[in-house]
């Protein structure tokens, strides 16, 4: 069995609660609370944690730990940038990383940090399956403040096989070497809804398909079984026996395509970093697909 497959992509919050209280020898769990919220929801996660997370729990910043010099929005940062930021919350080579968000869907930006450890060659990674919200409801405790962490000393090593640029979904158009998949809401795909960025119009990159990340949650915000997900996939033309790339807005909402891919025990998708604004930001008129506005100049 491959390295990957030693760490299931999701865990339990009474899994959770239960390493929390009692630390299994060798298995140095550390949390993560990587919630992040578009602009236009007018929520603080920061301000979020430091009034109620999982205890023990340290902010990951998607927008910090990303390449600063980009004019996309967070982008993966270098492998050094990304094993000193890890490192001062504690994470070291030897921690087994539980992820997770506050939002209302159970886990909406958390598979983007699952996706970035192991983009970074660290697969001892999970998922908190339904988030902290279905750690609320089960009764779990929760903590406040800041929190605190002893640094730790973590080693990357970026898998280049994970991260696809602008050139590689351009090529693609012709040579159809991938699948690449469009995790945002059908009206955004379409050109029929507004996209939440200023000065970017909705549509979608050609030859793309389209399978809304919520697709992929129960209405409770657990994952969906692996067979459901594989009849979803299936519905909607997507072979999981080929190469799949995963795009979204701004590279977010992509993982969660990768994640359920992963469930299905597809581990090798690839996401396209800069996802829609890029595409947008860069495209001929040409190469964009939309039922609305598409790009005239």
């Amino acid at each position: 069995m491959s390295q990957q497959f030693l760490y299931r992509a999701l865990v339990s919050a009474k899994w959770l609660s239960e390493a929390i209280k009692s630390p299994q020898a060798g298995q140095a769990v550390k949390i993560l609370d990587a919630s992040w919220y578009l602009p236009k929801m007018k929520r603080d996660p920061r301000h979020e944690f430091e009034e109620r997370h999982i205890p023990g729990a340290a902010f990951f910043d998607i927008d910090l730990c990303s390449d600063r010099t980009s004019p996309y929005d967070h982008m993966l940062p270098s492998a050094e940038d990304f094993a000193e930021y890890v490192g001062k919350l504690g994470v070291g080579s030897d921690s087994h990383v539980v992820v997770y968000d506050a939002s209302d869907q159970g886990l909406f930006s958390a598979p983007r940090v699952w996706w970035m450890f192991r983009a970074f060659g660290h697969h001892a990674v999970s998922l908190l399956d339904g988030g902290l919200k279905n750690w609320q409801q089960e009764g779990y405790p929760l903590s406040s403040g800041k929190s605190r962490a002893v640094p730790a000393e973590f080693h990357a090593s970026l898998d280049k096989s994970m991260v696809k640029s602008h050139e590689d979904v351009e090529e693609n158009i012709e040579s159809h070497c991938f699948q690449l998949v469009d995790a945002r809401s059908a009206g955004r795909f379409r050109g029929t809804e507004p996209e939440p960025r200023e000065g970017i119009e909705s549509g979608h990159i050609p030859g793309s398909l389209n399978i809304p990340f919520l697709d992929f949650l129960t209405e409770a915000g657990f994952e969906k079984t692996p067979e459901v997900i594989r009849s979803l996939f299936l519905q909607k033309k997507v072979d999981l026996s080929k190469p799949i790339v995963a795009t979204c807005g701004s590279g977010v909402t992509a993982c969660h395509i990768a994640l359920a891919a992963y469930l299905c025990g597809k581990p090798d998708v690839a996401v396209y970093d800069g996802a829609w604004v890029e595409w947008y930001m860069r495209a001929r008129p040409g190469e964009i697909i939309s039922e609305g506005k598409g790009k005239t100049l």
